[in-house]
């Protein structure tokens, strides 16, 4: 996931009860509360895993297919939102009850036998135990639903935990990395706009072997798979012309990794800083510019709810890399109605790839997501 998301907890600023306080003052002229992304950022891992309060907005995002003893498949998605409010907004509340830091959470399962998508969202505060994120080490939490580590051994691989349940679906999944983080963008910062300000820190884990189990209903399925996450931070909003985004992450049968957003403006052009990263099988990566990079959608299909149309099948080709491939959704209705936090509609799906990679035939699988479909985003404040 990108810095797109901190669009997404925009919308719920101005619609949630709870922010009532920091809403009087959303248009008023003051200096910048929050740190912005700037070039020369070096990461510190294991900390960097942490939380970035100085940061406005942040997330934590997994995704990852897994396949039970039988074959059974399944797709996840666990997204884990911060948002801090300026301090000038929350100064005078007594401090159990500031809303210093809201945070907010996606999780949806797709079972891909039963042709069924499940998905549930969170909204909470920090304070009195309900959410919170560690700064130090991975540990964020809303509620039950959670992702944390306790490694603090820079040189070790970083076994992670994530949990999650509702009443009719949950995970508890542990995911390891077998390749060092990715960093996206170049000097430490990855661009989502002309503004100098208009950046994030963001980099993935992109191969994570995965064990756990899930449970859907009463049954309960053990499972092994591959996952991918996502950590970004930063304080800076999209253009004005920037309507929604595509986000791409694959994951190759040569055991390369592909991770790509285009920022679509308003007259269906991707924004020229929209920008990705291929990453090798030895972990190096190469940068890619939206010159690298052409996603022709080739089908698509339209929500019955929301009456949006989603793209679903796509040709990616990126001649300087040797890629084309074919990238297919694996379940027509992924899509995500956030009422109870985010209050936004999107699509976000397990997909499959095929096609060819420096001339030799790959397979593999991976995540979309799919934002400005059902309404366009207003992502200022």
């Amino acid at each position: 996931m990108i810095l797109l998301r901190f669009s997404i907890i925009i919308a719920s600023l101005l619609t949630v009860g709870l922010l009532s306080l920091a809403a009087h003052s959303l248009a008023a002229d003051k200096p910048p509360s929050f740190d912005t992304a700037r070039s020369g950022y070096r990461y510190q891992f294991p900390k960097d895993h942490g939380a970035h309060e100085r940061f406005r907005t942040e997330w934590w995002y997994y995704t990852g297919h897994l396949t039970a003893a039988g074959g059974r498949q399944f797709g996840f998605e666990l997204t884990l939102f911060r948002r801090g409010i300026p301090p000038e907004q929350v100064r005078t509340l007594p401090s159990q009850w500031s809303i210093q830091q809201l945070y907010l959470a996606h999780f949806a399962l797709t079972d891909l036998e039963g042709k069924r998508f499940l998905y549930a969202d969170k909204l909470s505060r920090a304070g009195l135990g309900k959410a919170g994120a560690e700064p130090d080490q991975l540990r964020v939490w809303i509620d039950r639903w959670s992702a944390s580590s306790t490694s603090t051994n820079k040189d070790q691989p970083a076994r992670q935990q994530l949990q999650a349940a509702t009443d009719d679906f949950s995970i508890r999944l542990e995911v390891t990395p077998r390749k060092p983080p990715v960093i996206h963008g170049q000097d430490g910062i990855s661009r989502k706009g002309a503004g100098p300000e208009q950046a994030s820190h963001y980099y993935s884990l992109t191969r994570l072997t995965t064990e756990g189990e899930i449970r859907i209903g009463a049954d309960t399925f053990a499972v092994s798979g591959l996952s991918w996450m996502d950590h970004e931070f930063g304080s800076a909003d999209l253009g004005q012309d920037v309507v929604g985004w595509d986000w791409f992450s694959l994951q190759l049968s040569d055991s390369t990794e592909l991770m790509w957003y285009s920022l679509r403006r308003s007259d269906g052009s991707a924004d020229p800083v929209s920008s990705g990263t291929l990453v090798l099988a030895d972990g190096r990566t190469q940068p890619l510019t939206a010159q690298d990079v052409t996603i022709q959608p080739l089908d698509s299909w339209t929500s019955p709810r929301s009456k949006a149309q989603y793209p679903q099948h796509w040709r990616i080709t990126a001649p300087s890399v040797g890629l084309n491939l074919d990238v297919t959704s694996l379940l027509a209705d992924q899509e995500l109605d956030t009422t109870h936090s985010t209050r936004i509609i999107y699509w976000a799906g397990a997909v499959s790839a095929a096609g060819q990679a420096h001339g030799k035939d790959v397979t593999g699988r991976g995540y979309v997501e799919l934002t400005g479909y059902a309404k366009r985003f207003t992502p200022r404040l």
